[in-house]
C-alpha cells in the first residue's frame, strides 16, 4: 500500500514540474521585456541588418509577431546573429528564445535540439555557377569544387548527389555564409550549393550578379523553420500560433491594412482568429486578441513573403510551393478554433 501511495506522490510531483516548467519560457520573456531571437548572420530576404542594424526579413518578420503576440508590441525584440554552426547551441543553452533562421526541419535536428513548429519556407537545394563555365546542368559538374557553410544540411546532400550519380567533387567550406560567397565570388570554387532562396539572397551580394545562373535541378527538400527548445510545450504553442495565425489570415483575407475593420466581422471564423469570440489566446498565456497584434503589426503571411522575398523584391522568388493550399500551393495551417 505504502508503495502504490509513493508512485502516487511521484506522479503528482512530476505532473507539478513539468506544469512548472511550462511556462519558464513565457514567464522569463515577460520578466525581461524581449523576445530573444536567433536569425542568420545575414542572409537578405530572411534575417539582414541594415547599416543601421534594422533587421528585417521573412524569418525576422516570425520574430517580431512573437513579440506581438506576447506584448502587443512588435519592437520588443532583439535578434542574435548565429552562424550555422552555433545556432542549435545557442538555442539549447538558453541563448536565444526561439531560433528563426533559416533551417531546414529534419527528424535528427527535431529529436536531438530542439521543436520545429512548423513550415515558414519550403525549398530545395541547388547549384548556382557562373555562366562562364558554360554548365546548364548540375549532371555536368563532375569534378567541380564546390563552395558550401559547415554545419548545414546541404554538405550532406551534396555528398548524396555526387555519390550517387558517380560524380567525384571537392567540398570547399566554411562556416560564415559570407565567406562562401567572398570565395564563390573570388573563383576560388566552381559552383555555390544552398537551398534554392538562399542561392536568391546571396546572388544579390555577388559583384557581377547577371555573370552567374542557378541550375535547375532541386535535390532535396528542405522545409524551413523556426524551432524553440525541447520541454517547453506553451512556448512552443505561442511559436506555433504565432505562424498558423499569419497563414490563416492570409487564407480569410485579413492583413494589417483591413485588421481594425475585420475585428467587427460576422464570420465566425474571422472573429476567432481576432479573437472577438472564444478563448483561444487564454489556452497558451495570451490574450485573445494575439492573432489581432500580430496581424495589425506585421501583416499576414503573404504581406510577409511579398514585403521580402516576392516577385517585387530583389530576390524576384515566385510563390510556387509556398502559395496557400487554396491558391495551388500546399501553404496549410491547422485551423484555429
Amino acid at each position: 500500500m505504502q508503495f502504490i501511495k509513493t508512485i502516487a506522490v511521484s506522479a503528482a510531483l512530476a505532473a507539478t514540474a513539468g506544469f512548472a516548467h511550462a511556462d519558464e519560457t513565457l514567464d522569463a520573456v515577460k520578466e525581461k521585456g524581449f523576445v530573444q531571437c536567433g536569425v542568420s548572420q545575414g542572409l537578405p530576404g530572411f534575417s539582414n541588418p541594415d547599416d543601421q542594424g534594422n533587421w528585417t526579413g521573412l524569418d525576422v518578420d516570425f520574430c517580431r509577431a512573437m513579440a506581438a503576440a506576447v506584448f502587443n508590441d512588435a519592437d520588443a525584440v532583439k535578434f542574435t546573429p548565429l552562424s550555422a554552426k552555433v545556432r542549435f547551441t545557442a538555442l539549447t543553452s538558453g541563448e536565444i528564445d526561439v531560433l528563426s533562421r533559416n533551417t531546414t526541419w529534419t527528424m535528427s535536428r527535431d529529436s536531438d535540439f530542439g521543436e520545429f513548429v512548423g513550415v515558414n519556407y519550403y525549398d530545395g537545394q541547388g547549384f548556382m555557377v557562373p555562366k562562364s563555365l558554360g554548365v546548364s546542368s548540375a549532371m555536368e559538374l563532375d569534378g567541380a569544387a564546390v563552395c558550401t557553410n559547415t554545419g548545414t544540411t546541404t554538405e550532406l546532400n551534396v555528398a548524396d548527389f555526387f555519390r550517387a550519380n558517380k560524380m567525384n567533387y571537392t567540398v570547399v567550406a566554411f562556416e560564415k555564409a559570407d565567406e562562401v560567397v567572398a570565395a564563390y565570388d573570388a573563383g576560388r570554387c566552381d559552383v555555390y550549393t544552398t537551398d534554392r532562396s538562399g542561392l536568391a539572397a546571396q546572388r544579390t551580394k555577388l559583384s557581377a550578379p547577371d555573370d552567374h545562373v542557378v541550375l535547375p535541378e532541386i535535390i532535396s527538400k528542405e522545409p524551413l523553420g523556426p524551432l524553440v527548445r525541447h520541454g517547453d510545450n506553451q512556448w512552443g504553442d505561442i511559436a506555433r500560433w504565432t505562424l498558423n495565425c499569419m497563414i490563416n489570415a492570409e487564407e480569410m483575407g485579413v492583413t494589417s491594412a483591413n485588421a481594425a475593420d475585420m475585428a467587427s466581422s460576422a464570420n465566425p471564423g474571422i472573429k476567432r482568429l481576432m479573437g472577438t469570440e472564444g478563448d483561444l489566446g487564454g489556452k497558451i498565456g495570451l490574450g485573445n486578441d494575439f492573432c489581432a497584434n500580430i496581424i495589425a503589426s506585421v501583416g499576414n503571411y503573404g504581406e510577409s513573403y511579398d514585403r521580402n522575398v516576392g516577385p517585387d523584391t530583389p530576390l524576384k522568388l515566385d510563390r510556387g510551393v509556398n502559395a496557400l493550399w487554396s491558391q495551388g500551393g500546399i501553404l496549410y495551417a491547422a485551423p484555429q478554433r
